[in-house]
C-alpha cells in the first residue's frame, strides 16, 4: 500500500484545516512599522500590544518575538503560543464582536516564564477592553 496515501488521508490534512489563515496575518515589514510607530498601545506584565483599525476586510494578528538572551527553541515556542492564543481566541473574539483591528503582540523578556494559560488571560482581558472602548 502507497504509504503517503496512508499519511495524506481522503480530505484535508490537519494542519490545513486549522492553519492560521495568511490573510489574518500581519506580516509586511511597512504594517508592523506603522503599528509600532501609531498604533495605541496596551502594556500587560509579559506583553506589549499595539493595535489599530485594520485597512483590510478582517482583524489581523502579527506576533514580535525578540530574543532576550533566550535560544531559539524558546522564542520559537513563545511564538507558537501567542499566535495560537491569536487564531483560536482572539481573532474569532473580534469577529463575533464585529471589530476589525490589527493587533501585534511584542512579548516582553518576563513572557519567557510565562505559562501558557497566563499569556491567554492577559490577551483576553485585553481584547475585552479593547471591544468594551469600541
Amino acid at each position: 500500500m502507497n504509504r503517503a496515501r496512508l499519511v495524506a488521508g481522503p480530505g484535508p490534512s490537519w494542519a490545513t484545516r486549522n492553519r492560521f489563515p495568511n490573510a489574518a496575518r500581519i506580516n509586511n515589514k511597512e504594517d508592523i512599522r506603522v503599528l509600532l510607530q501609531k498604533g495605541r498601545r496596551k502594556k500587560t506584565l509579559h506583553l506589549d500590544l499595539f493595535f489599530a483599525v485594520s485597512s483590510m476586510s478582517q482583524s489581523r494578528w502579527g506576533v514580535i518575538v525578540p530574543k532576550h538572551r533566550h535560544v531559539i527553541v524558546q522564542r520559537n515556542r513563545l511564538k507558537r503560543q501567542l499566535k495560537e492564543i491569536g487564531r483560536t481566541h482572539i481573532l474569532p473574539h473580534l469577529k463575533e464582536k464585529g471589530l476589525r483591528l490589527d493587533i501585534l503582540v511584542r512579548a516582553r523578556k518576563e513572557a519567557y516564564t510565562a505559562k501558557f494559560h497566563t499569556l491567554r488571560k492577559e490577551l483576553q482581558e485585553v481584547t475585552e477592553g479593547l471591544c468594551l472602548e469600541k
